[in-house]
């Protein structure tokens, strides 16, 4: 009895300790939770109630972020805090708000965050690509060379301008071949606009029928569906589970077969590269490379080779298609704008010459039309994210160094004090009285600023050229037995209309 009676003292000592200890490590974490939290800087912007650990995380529903901002913008203004786990996030909403820390506070805003989850892709030390490289001397001397061998390739030059509109030839022959049947435009625009990039790039294009070009748009198309949703920020967020054996292999299996597929390309390009004659913007880069350790320390690596080279795409790519999908989407459900805009395009083209970038000038309607599709479209609606390179204030407001800065597109594209009819289709917001284009300065789907998107010349060039082509060809209707397409898109990065199809009338 004695023994039991001891062994019973025992337990009982023992689960008071770990009691004790347990309430010890749960005000030691929740303490520790605090601090990193905590804020003791005046003029910072108001926000929801951060909660220990996961911080605001809960107010935003991550597939379908710019409308949880415009929910909370209402609340707080048009800048508001927010916390993702311990990473302070500021979020901006509205044209004035955007412009002074896109293009007033130019480079005070000008950073990106790290983004941890991108290690196992070959992100780190001077391989960071472009788009979301860290500011400094690296970014500068790639985003130069970029454009510069962009340049030399074409871009802006009547070259790439011929090379867009023989690719439009191309697609609107894909598109005879459905014989008028009802077809799902997405492959077929994808194809086409991704040509473009493939050619500028690795010096040709693929088949539209080509299995390899099949593989590389749908793996391409995987890694941007997997940047969305709660998992990828939790993961930036905490990257010590990065650390758990498999995480990133299975949160991003898209990213990495898309990233060994451009292995496959650029290797296969090497096997026939002649350091004597530039054939693209691979051997460019290749060429480079070779000049040693100053070419090394601007980040001239197979890596950033790598990942300039996933940049390209998706600034020459995936924005434009969608952009496209968008256009005609509008085209079916408002026939009179279709019209319209095929009336212009007899009067000044015709219908048997290849359009050019010359008929801008004298089709404002098309003009206002093709904005009006990205603006309503609103493709890419909180675009990437800044990081502060300095204290700066904003509004009033102090934004330290170091704040992740989220530019909420969505809200500039329709901010009600600039636009007539915001929530509507509405060319009319690009013309003036006397029915000549105009161009808002709240017209921003490429962002502003030092980070302006990279392809923005030739995505300008690639919607005019291939949107007046494919309407100097066709016709676009809704085929009888199909539902009205939904107008609200699904999220991923990039804002995306739902699946539908459509008939291509000839004219």
């Amino acid at each position: 009895m004695s023994l039991f009676l001891w062994l019973a003292s025992q337990l009982s000592s023992c689960w008071s300790n770990i009691s004790i200890l347990g309430v010890f490590l749960t005000v030691f974490t929740l303490l520790l939770d605090f601090m990193m939290r905590r804020k003791n800087w005046s003029h910072y912007p108001p926000g929801p109630v951060s909660l220990p650990f996961i911080g605001t995380m809960l107010y935003i529903d991550f597939r379908n972020p710019h409308l949880s901002f415009n929910k909370l913008r209402k609340k707080f203004g048009n800048i508001f805090h927010l916390q993702n786990c311990w990473t302070n996030v500021v979020v901006l909403n509205g044209y004035k708000t955007v412009k002074e820390a896109l293009v007033q506070r130019s480079e005070d805003c000008a950073d990106r965050p790290y983004f941890p989850a991108y290690e196992h892709l070959g992100y780190g030390n001077k391989s960071e690509g472009i788009v979301v490289a860290r500011y400094g001397h690296i970014w500068k001397e790639q985003r130069k060379f970029t454009l510069s061998t962009l340049r030399n390739f074409g871009m802006g030059k009547k070259s790439l301008e011929e090379r867009v509109a023989e690719e439009a030839g191309f697609l609107c022959s894909a598109i005879n071949s459905e014989k008028g049947r009802p077809f799902d435009l997405r492959f077929l625009v994808n194809n086409a606009v991704c040509n473009v990039i493939c050619t500028t790039v690795f010096g040709d294009r693929f088949n539209y029928g080509d299995e390899a070009f099949k593989k590389l748009l749908q793996l391409f198309e995987n890694s941007l569906n997997e940047e969305a949703g709660f998992l990828p920020q939790l993961l930036n967020a905490v990257p010590i589970l990065l650390r758990i054996p498999g995480v990133p292999q299975k949160a991003f299996r898209g990213q990495k077969a898309f990233m060994d597929f451009i292995d496959v390309l650029i290797d296969k390009h090497k096997e026939t590269w002649n350091p004597a004659y530039t054939r693209d913007f691979t051997d460019a880069f290749l060429k480079e490379m070779e000049k040693g350790k100053a070419a090394e320390e601007n980040g001239f690596n197979y890596n950033n080779l790598r990942l300039v080279t996933a940049d390209l795409f998706a600034a020459g790519s995936d924005t434009t298609s969608t952009t496209l999908r968008w256009g005609i989407l509008y085209m079916l459900l408002h026939p009179e704008v279709q019209s319209k805009v095929q009336a212009e395009i007899d009067k000044v083209i015709g219908r048997e010459r290849s359009p050019t970038m010359k008929d801008q000038v004298s089709m404002p309607y098309t003009n206002a039309v093709i904005h009006e599709v990205q603006r309503f479209g609103d493709i890419v609606p909180i675009g990437l994210p800044h990081r502060t390179y300095r204290d700066t204030m904003l509004q009033g407001f102090l934004i330290p160094k170091g704040t992740t800065l989220i530019t909420n597109l969505s809200s500039v594209l329709k901010d009600e004090t600039v636009w007539e009819k915001p929530n509507q289709f509405y060319p009319e917001h690009f013309l003036d009285a006397n029915g000549q284009f105009v161009k808002p300065e709240a017209f921003l789907p490429f962002s502003a600023g030092r980070r302006v998107c990279l392809g923005e010349q030739l995505a300008r060039m690639e919607l005019f050229i291939f949107f007046t082509t494919l309407l100097q060809k066709f016709t676009f209707v809704l085929p009888e037995d199909q539902p009205r397409p939904r107008q609200d898109g699904r999220f991923a990065l990039i804002k995306s209309p739902h699946p539908y199809l459509v008939q291509a009338v000839p004219r």
